[in-house]
C-alpha cells in the first residue's frame, strides 16, 4: 500500500520516501508509464530553471560509462558537477551525486519533499518512481549550486522524464536490441526514439559506429548539430615504448595525444571516452577543460559493477551486463583478461530478469564458462534458474547447477573455486547488488543495501 500523507507531514526518513516512492505505481521501482506531460506539469510548479550549462546521455550500453568519464574529467578541471544515474546498485543516494559524492540523505529528503508539494499542488499528478526522482535529483543540485549537470536517461529518450530538461549538448552511445516492448522491435526504431534527446541548434553526439538511419535523419530533420564517430570525432589506441595510450581527434584534425588508457577496462571503453571528450568540447567556451584535467579524470574514473575485480584468489569479477551487446563486452574483457593471466576454469553466476533477452545474452559467453552456477531472481520479472539451464544446455558448454538466489550460487562458487580459478558474476543489477552485499558481509564492511534497484 502506498503511503498516505500531505506535503505538511514530515517524513522523517529516507527509507519513509522511498517506500512511498516505491507505492506510487503498482510497478514499484520499476514502474514504467513513458510521457513528459505529467512530469512537464510539477516542473512547472516547482519553477525549476536550467542555470548551467547540462550533458544529457542516452544509449543502450555505455550511458553509465559515459557519464562517469564527463563526472570525472570535469570534476578534475575544478567545475562542480552534478550527475544523475540509474539504476542504482546498493544505495538509492547512489544516484544523484554532487562533485562525485552520492547526496546526503537529509538532501534527498528535502528536494523529495520539495516534489511532493509541487505535485500535490498540481493535483496529485501521477509519477512514477523515477519521475519523481528526477525531479528530486534536479532540486539537489541546484541547491549545490553545480556547475555542470549530468543526467543519464532511464528508458529510451523521447519519451524519458529526463527529456524534460532542455540538453546543451545531448549524447547517445551504442544502440542495441533491449525494452523492445517499449521502444520498438529494431535498431530503427530505437535509434528514433534515443534521438528524442537532440535538439535544434544544439551539438547532438552519436558513439555508435553504425547509428541507425532514423537517428541520423531526425538530427537532421530539427536541425541538431550531429557529430558522429568515426567520421567527427575517434578515439584511437596506440602501443608507446612505456604505456599502452591512445589519441583523440575531432573532425577538424586536432587532436589529443598521449591519453592514458581509461581505468573502466575494455576496449569498447575508448568510444565512451571519445564520446564524452566530443561533449567537453562542444562546451569548451562555458566550461574550459586542460588536457591534465582530462588525463586526471582517465585515470581516476571509477563505476562499480562494470568489469568491477572485487577479489583476488579466486579473482572475482562483477559486471552489470545483461543484454547481448553487453555480454560481448564482457566476453572481449575476460579474453583479454586471460591474455594477463591463466586461469584454470571460469565459473559463472547468473541470474536474469525473464524480460531480457536470456538466450542472446548467454550464448555471448559460449564455451568461456566451466561451470553455470545459474540463479532464480524474486520478483514478477525474475527468470527461474531452470530457464537458464535450458539455454545453457543447448550447447554454451559447461555444466550448470541451478540455485534459488545470487547469493547461494556465489557462495557454491566459492566453495568449489580453487585460488586459480575466476568467478564472474553478471546477468542484472540484482544479482551483481546482491554479490556485492555478500562481499561486503564476509569483509565485515557491509554497504548500505537500502532499496535494491531493478534492471533498466
Amino acid at each position: 500500500m502506498p503511503l498516505s500523507f500531505s506535503p505538511s507531514v514530515s517524513v522523517k526518513s529516507l527509507d519513509d520516501w522511498l517506500e512511498f516512492l516505491e507505492g506510487l505505481h503498482p510497478g514499484g521501482q520499476g514502474g514504467i508509464v513513458l510521457g513528459l506531460e505529467r512530469v512537464s506539469r510539477v516542473k512547472a510548479g516547482l519553477r525549476q530553471r536550467q542555470n548551467c550549462p547540462l550533458i544529457v546521455v542516452g544509449g543502450t550500453n555505455g550511458k553509465g560509462s559515459t557519464c562517469a568519464y564527463l563526472e570525472a574529467i570535469y570534476r578534475a578541471a575544478g567545475h562542480r558537477t552534478g550527475c544523475y544515474t540509474s539504476p542504482h546498485l546498493l544505495a538509492y543516494n547512489e544516484r544523484v551525486r554532487v562533485d562525485g559524492a552520492p547526496a546526503g540523505d537529509a538532501e534527498l529528503c528535502a528536494a523529495f519533499a520539495r516534489v511532493e508539494a509541487a505535485r500535490q499542488a498540481a493535483g496529485g499528478v501521477a509519477l512514477t518512481y523515477f519521475e519523481f526522482g528526477t525531479l528530486a535529483a534536479w532540486e539537489v543540485f541546484a541547491a549545490a549550486r553545480a556547475q555542470l549537470v549530468i543526467l543519464e536517461v532511464g528508458l529510451g529518450g523521447r519519451l524519458d522524464a529526463v527529456n524534460v530538461y532542455d540538453a546543451d549538448v545531448a549524447v547517445v552511445t551504442g544502440i542495441a536490441l533491449d525494452h523492445t516492448d517499449w521502444l520498438g522491435p529494431d535498431r530503427e526504431s530505437i535509434g528514433f526514439e534515443k534521438a528524442g534527446i537532440f535538439r535544434a541548434g544544439r551539438p547532438a553526439i552519436c558513439a555508435d559506429a553504425c547509428p541507425p538511419r532514423t537517428l541520423v535523419e531526425h538530427a537532421r530533420a530539427i536541425g541538431a548539430g550531429l557529430r558522429l564517430i568515426g567520421r567527427d570525432f575517434a578515439g584511437e589506441r596506440a602501443e608507446a615504448e612505456a604505456e599502452a595510450e591512445w589519441s583523440y581527434r575531432d573532425g577538424q584534425g586536432a587532436s589529443r595525444e598521449a591519453l592514458p588508457i581509461p581505468a573502466l577496462a575494455g576496449a569498447h571503453q575508448l568510444s565512451n571516452a571519445a564520446a564524452a571528450l566530443a561533449a567537453i568540447d562542444c562546451l569548451r567556451e562555458r566550461l574550459p577543460v586542460s588536457l591534465p584535467a582530462i588525463r586526471d579524470g582517465l585515470r581516476q574514473v571509477r563505476l562499480a559493477g562494470r568489469f568491477q575485480r572485487a577479489r583476488e584468489r579466486p579473482a572475482v569479477v562483477l559486471d552489470v551486463a545483461h543484454n547481448p551487446q553487453a555480454a560481448a563486452c564482457l566476453a572481449d574483457n575476460l579474453e583479454a583478461m586471460d591474455a594477463r593471466g591463466a586461469f584454470r576454469r571460469t565459473l559463472a553466476v547468473v541470474g536474469m530478469l525473464a524480460d531480457k533477452d536470456i538466450a542472446g545474452t548467454l550464448r555471448a559467453l559460449a564455451g568461456r564458462v566451466d561451470i553455470w552456477l545459474l540463479a532464480g531472481l524474486d520478483g514478477p520479472r525474475g527468470a527461474a534458474a531452470e530457464i537458464l539451464a535450458a539455454v545453457v544446455e543447448t550447447g554454451l558448454g559447461g555444466r550448470s547447477m541451478c540455485f534459488p538466489s545470487p547469493v547461494e550460487a556465489f557462495r557454491h562458487g566459492m566453495g568449489l573455486a580453487e585460488e586459480d580459478d575466476r568467478i564472474i558474476v553478471f546477468g542484472s543489477f540484482h544479482t551483481v547488488a546482491a554479490v556485492l552485499r555478500e562481499i561486503g558481509q564476509d569483509r565485515q564492511d557491509a554497504p548500505d543495501t537500502r532499496h535494491l534497484t531493478p534492471d533498466p
